[in-house]
């Protein structure tokens, strides 16, 4: 018997990840996802699943990020009566980001002159939805296929996941690869018992700084933009980015490396998604972070740090003269408070904005990366005459090389027949997949989008 494994979703798109995996019995499907960015296509996202939603049995998501989830609570609302199952971690995380959510996705739909994707009432019931997984233990989630979650290391409660049949026919997709080591979460898992593999490949062309490097850049660069005097405006995603941040400034304060400016974390969902990084710390950071926390109490603290939940806190930052830090979302700078900071002090010489995270294409952070005199926020055309700092190394994925080693370690398994690189710019899929065939032997495949193949313990392919 075989396994069906199509693709959604995150095929020659780093965003919108969503596959469905078909036994004999059961239909799972593993992340629904939204495409972000200024070039998705609006049926993509607003329009009908390619799939009989009510004939899926389950959901599994690999982790909370929008671009994974963003789409659950619409397939609620089409029809999906199957259970949602995550890591507890991910519940806690999921269930703030597409709350969150709610309120943008209205905005966007009434600049569209479109129904909301979904609503608040549809995010309740996902949350109903919800059995959580843990690591290392396998489960039956539909009708003769079991599911198995392993660390990806890439954010709190990441996990890829490996789907097996009633014959011992396996598929595994990992979702996204973390940045391994990472400052506070273990390293992600190999997964060596699978007959496929859907594996990232954002990274798969390029190589990120050492991290050893990374932080004294960071270090270094914020010395200099501190003696500018201006405001330093860090745009970055609620989840991971702004936490590895705060804590990196943490250490740099105690440490004496800079001098105690004022800090604003200016996110309500990044407030609340530390709240979360610290209460499951003690369960999901590796041992020396846990360590950390044990001595320290709080990793993401500082006396000068202030969270400005309200909108008048939010407002009142305008008036503490510089230097200051402002923390604040969206990542990409196409949402969020960001924003309007941005239009306020971009203009301005005297500002700094460090660019710490994957842009996506169409997106006011990559036409800003990509050294644009001017950038439309909010309707409103905004000069740039900020000294931007592009720092590269931050992000939560795995890089080429780190990548290549991931294949590595699954072909060392001696059962996997293909290797799919996906959840890429097509770039990044093909240089991979090559890579794989010409320095590991791999058979390495590029899907489409809609396609279709067959898994058996013997072969993979296109039906």
């Amino acid at each position: 018997m075989s396994l069906r494994l199509s693709f959604y979703g995150g095929a020659g798109k780093v965003t919108g990840s969503n596959f469905l995996v078909e036994g004999a019995r059961g239909k799972v499907l593993v992340d629904c996802g939204i495409e972000q960015g200024a070039d998705f296509a609006v049926d993509e996202v607003y329009g009908p699943f390619p799939y009989e939603v009510k004939g899926i049995d389950a959901l599994i998501v690999t982790h909370a990020h929008l671009d994974h989830v963003g789409r659950i609570p619409k397939l609620v609302r089409d029809g999906f009566g199957g259970k949602i199952y995550m890591t507890p971690a991910t519940k806690d995380l999921a269930t703030l980001i597409l709350r969150d959510s709610v309120g943008i996705l209205g905005e966007e739909a009434s600049r569209r002159g479109t129904a909301p994707l979904y609503e608040e009432k549809d995010v309740d019931t996902f949350f109903a939805r919800i059995e959580t997984l843990e690591y290392h233990t396998e489960r039956e989630i539909a009708p003769g296929l079991t599911a198995y979650l392993r660390n990806t290391g890439h954010i709190l409660g990441s996990a890829s996941v490996r789907i097996r049949n009633e014959e011992g026919v396996t598929v595994a997709l990992t979702g996204d690869i973390g940045n391994s080591p990472s400052p506070l979460l273990p390293d992600w898992e190999p997964v060596p018992d699978a007959d496929a593999l859907v594996m990232e490949s954002v990274y798969g062309d390029r190589l990120h700084p050492k991290k050893s490097d990374r932080s004294m850049l960071l270090k270094g660069r914020l010395q200099l933009a501190i003696k500018r005097g201006g405001t330093i405006l860090i745009p970055a995603f609620s989840l991971e980015r702004t936490q590895l941040m705060l804590y990196e400034l943490s250490n740099f304060f105690a440490a004496g490396d800079l001098p105690k400016i004022p800090v604003f974390l200016d996110s309500p969902l990044a407030i609340k998604v530390t709240a979360v990084y610290e209460k499951w710390g003690m369960t999901y950071f590796k041992k020396e972070t846990e360590d950390e926390m044990k001595r320290e109490g709080s990793i993401f603290e500082f006396p000068f740090l202030k969270h400005t939940l309200s909108r008048e806190e939010s407002f009142a930052i305008e008036k503490v003269p510089g230097p200051k830090i402002i923390i604040a979302g969206a990542g990409m700078s196409h949402g969020g408070r960001i924003g309007r900071w941005e239009t306020r002090y971009l203009p301005d010489p005297s500002t700094t904005l460090f660019i710490v995270g994957y842009q996506a294409p169409g997106t006011p952070g990559r036409r800003i990366v990509e050294g644009a005199g001017s950038v439309r926020l909010a309707g409103k055309e905004v000069k740039i005459r900020a000294k931007i700092e592009k720092l590269e190394g931050w992000s939560a994925h795995a890089d080429r090389d780190e990548l290549l080693q991931f294949a590595e370690a699954a072909l060392g398994g001696k059962r996997i027949k293909a290797i799919f690189t996906a959840i890429g710019e097509p770039s990044a899929e093909r240089f991979l997949a090559q890579r794989i065939h010409d320095y590991l032997g791999g058979n390495a495949i590029v899907p489409e989008f809609g396609q279709t193949w067959e898994i058996t313990k013997d072969s993979v392919k296109k039906i």
